[in-house]
C-alpha cells in the first residue's frame, strides 16, 4: 500500500439539462374535432382546421377579416380615434376605464369594431367589421356610434354596406342604456338607408349573440352565415334553464337558423368574398 494518499478530487455535479420541449404557439387544438393542429397551417388556410373533413372556423381577427374579404390596401379606415368614456364610472372586478385600457393594450384596438370603405374585387362597399376579442365584441357607445355613421356614409355616397358580426357579448353592461340605446340608433339608420335603396350584407359568424343578433345583426337585406356559428338572443344553457326543457339538436347554431328561415345561406369562409361580390353584382345597378 502506497504510504503517499491521491487527494480525493470531488465529484462535479452533472449540470441539470434543459429538456427541449417544443415553442409555445405552433400547435393549436381544434374544437370541432379535438385534434392538434400546426397553427401556421390554420393560417394559410384562412383561419380553417386543417384536419381532413373538419373544416372547423378559427376566431380570426377584425383586420385579418378585412384583409381576407377586401382587395389588397383597399381599405381606409375611419373614425379610428373613437374611445369609449365611463358615464357611469362603472367598477366590477375592476374600474371600467382600466378594463378598457388593458382590451386596448392586448387587442391594438381601440373598441370592438372596425368601419371604413373598401373595394372587393373591384366594387366599391362600406364595411365594417366586430371583434369579439375586445370584451366578447360588446356593442358600447362607441361601436354603436362608428356603425350608425358608417351607415349613413354608405347611405349619402349610395354603396352596398357589409356588416360581419362576432359579438358573444350584446350590448355592453358597463355603459348601462347608453349601450342598450345603440341597438334602435344603428337600426334607425339602417331603416333609413334601406329607404334610400340601399343593399346591406349582413354576415354572422361565431358568436352572434345578444343585442347585436337582436338588432342589426338580423336586419340585411341577405344574411349569411359561417357554418356552426353560434347565433342567438341568450345563451342555450340560459335557455334551457329558462324554459326547463331539453333543447332541439344543434339549437342557435347556423345550420338550425338555416333551417328555421332565419338566414339565407351557410357559407364556408373561403367562399364568402366570392359570394358577397356576386351579390352586389346581381343586386345593385
Amino acid at each position: 500500500m502506497s504510504s503517499v494518499e491521491k487527494p480525493t478530487v470531488p465529484a462535479t455535479p452533472a449540470r441539470p439539462r434543459s429538456k427541449r420541449g417544443v415553442p409555445e404557439g405552433l400547435w393549436m387544438r381544434c374544437d370541432g374535432c379535438g385534434a392538434t393542429v400546426f397553427k401556421k397551417k390554420v393560417e394559410e388556410h384562412l383561419g380553417l382546421c386543417t384536419e381532413p373533413g373538419c373544416n372547423y372556423h378559427f376566431y380570426i381577427s377584425a383586420r385579418k377579416r378585412i384583409e381576407q374579404l377586401l382587395d389588397q390596401d383597399s381599405f381606409e379606415e375611419w373614425y379610428a380615434d373613437l374611445a369609449p368614456l365611463d358615464p357611469l364610472g362603472f367598477s366590477d372586478r375592476r374600474p371600467y376605464p382600466d378594463r378598457i385600457r388593458e382590451e386596448q393594450a392586448r387587442t391594438g384596438l381601440k373598441e370592438a369594431c372596425i368601419v371604413g370603405r373598401g373595394y372587393m374585387r373591384g366594387r366599391p362597399l362600406v364595411c365594417c367589421v366586430t371583434d369579439s376579442a375586445f370584451i366578447m365584441g360588446s356593442m358600447g357607445s362607441v361601436v354603436g356610434e362608428k356603425l350608425t355613421r358608417s351607415i349613413e356614409e354608405a347611405t349619402r355616397k349610395s354603396l352596398p354596406l357589409v356588416i360581419v358580426s362576432a359579438s358573444g357579448g350584446g350590448a355592453r353592461m358597463h355603459e348601462g342604456i347608453l349601450s342598450l340605446m345603440q341597438m334602435g340608433k344603428v337600426c334607425a339608420a339602417l331603416g333609413r338607408y334601406h329607404e334610400a335603396r340601399g343593399l346591406y350584407i349582413s354576415v354572422l359568424t361565431n358568436p352572434t349573440m345578444g343585442g347585436v343578433a337582436a338588432s342589426f345583426a338580423s336586419l340585411g337585406d341577405i344574411v349569411f352565415a359561417e357554418p356552426k356559428a353560434l347565433v342567438g338572443f341568450a345563451g342555450p344553457r340560459v335557455v334551457k334553464a329558462t324554459v326547463k326543457a331539453e333543447l332541439p339538436e344543434g339549437f342557435q347554431t347556423s345550420e338550425f337558423m338555416l333551417a328555421h328561415g332565419f338566414i339565407d345561406r351557410i357559407v364556408p369562409r373561403p367562399q364568402l368574398r366570392t359570394e358577397i361580390a356576386r351579390v352586389i353584382d346581381y343586386c345593385v345597378r
